[in-house]
């Protein structure tokens, strides 16, 4: 894998978010949005897809769509970060949606960070989403097929997906090459941050058909891999 960050380097990381999100997280913790490691840590986490797109791109992504965003991770720590991006929060569960529209009004407004509340299939079957995000997250949304399959229509070509990975995952198998070219994407060397988060990165190297995503529950009862 890369290398990881010094401890300067992951300093300077939290250096960058925003005082107010911190509280709003440990708000999700004890709304039960979030899981109970120490929001800190959980924070410290989120700063790994901020390292693994800052280790990809020149400059800031444009524009972020992060998938089951659920209390806000990593989306509040990414639209944190990176204070010009457009950042998309999309989840379908209609609790955890309303307390991250009170949280973005609160934050940004309204200008450039957007919560969706909808399912990831139908999110990426909208012709005018389709193919707009140079970044797409995932920090807990599903099994790798499942992931791949959401994300790769709302992926800009050459745009690259981030999955928050388990300890020691084997990376070949989880995410294989066959299967993802069925997708227009291929599986990038992975990534450890801070010598504890593991991450998965792929790119969108090619066209991903138009009957990607399949409909709602069929991308997980029909994994592609």
């Amino acid at each position: 894998m890369p290398p990881t960050p010094a401890d300067g380097e992951l300093h300077q990381l939290r250096s960058r978010v925003l005082p107010a999100v911190s509280p709003v997280l440990e708000e999700a913790a004890q709304l039960g949005f979030l899981g109970a490691t120490p929001v800190r840590e959980q924070v410290d986490h989120a700063l790994g897809f901020v390292f693994c797109a800052e280790s990809d791109h020149t400059t800031a992504p444009q524009a972020v769509a992060d998938l089951g965003s659920g209390g806000g991770l990593p989306g509040l720590v990414l639209a944190s970060c990176w204070r010009e991006t457009m950042v998309t929060l999309i989840d379908s569960n209609e609790r955890r949606t309303a307390f991250l529209q009170a949280s973005v009004d609160a934050m940004f407004g309204t200008d450039r960070v957007f919560v969706v509340r909808a399912r990831a299939e139908e999110f990426g079957r909208d012709d005018a989403r389709r193919g707009t995000f140079d970044t797409v997250t995932a920090r807990s949304f599903g099994p790798p097929a499942v992931t791949a399959e959401c994300a790769a229509a709302l992926l800009s070509p050459g745009g690259i997906l981030i999955v928050s990975e388990p300890p020691e995952a084997e990376s070949s198998s989880r995410w294989p090459e066959a299967g993802l070219s069925e997708l227009g994407l291929r599986p990038r060397t992975p990534i450890r941050f801070a010598d504890r988060f593991n991450y998965q990165t792929v790119e969108k190297s090619g066209e991903t058909p138009d009957r990607y995503p399949r409909r709602v529950g069929i991308p997980s009862k029909r994994p592609l891999f």
